[in-house]
């Protein structure tokens, strides 16, 4: 059973119930979306981030350390401002490929400060050499980024007005918004559906 210890809780105390209320109006996207095509938070679906086939990690970190030694979240912070931005690698693609990378011989690491150090192997260097030299261009193209600016806006903008009504609407007021942004998600999802 829970204590109630901690004193009274003023007219300005907002229990669990309304935190999960705000927690549910932003769905899969987190508060102030995350990442995917609004932020540069997360790195998971949706936009162009996360697109790249597996092949393309392994490409992307050969050609990398091709250049230096590397460690594995220096080789994600490389292939983003490599790409423009256009593709963020999850640690979840990179950490294991750069496991398999070294049980295959193409690379070898050693600890520094706490972390790995990956260095190409002879092996290692002489697939870097026959592979492409620049693979995470690939994750940027077809890319509208005109699209992508106002779709960000749009989000940005919707999670604005929910922000206000939020903090300065009443409580049937946070409800009603919480009620449109959970529709809105739906339909947002629907869209997907009617696609296929």
């Amino acid at each position: 059973m829970r204590s109630h210890g901690h004193g009274q809780h003023g007219p300005g105390h907002r229990g669990r119930g309304d935190f999960e209320g705000r927690r549910a109006a932003f769905g899969p996207f987190g508060p102030g979306f995350g990442g995917g095509p609004f932020g540069p938070g997360r790195g998971g679906r949706g936009g162009p981030r996360g697109r790249a086939r597996r092949g393309d990690v392994r490409a992307s970190i050969l050609a990398l350390l091709k250049d230096r030694p590397m460690h594995g979240y220096e080789m994600i912070q490389e292939i983003v401002e490599r790409s423009g931005g256009a593709w963020k690698p999850s640690p979840g693609s990179v950490y294991p490929t750069l496991q398999m990378m070294e049980d295959e011989g193409l690379i070898t690491s050693e600890s520094e400060g706490g972390k790995k150090l990956f260095t190409l192997t002879d092996a290692g260097r002489t697939e870097a050499e026959s592979g492409s030299e620049a693979p995470w261009e690939e994750a940027g193209r077809g890319v509208d980024w005109e699209s992508m600016n106002e779709i960000r806006q749009a989000g940005f903008g919707l999670m604005e007005a929910f922000g206000q009504v939020w903090k300065t609407g009443t409580a049937e007021q946070r409800q009603k918004a919480l009620g449109v942004i959970n529709d809105a998600r739906k339909k947002l999802y629907l869209i997907l559906a009617d696609e296929d």
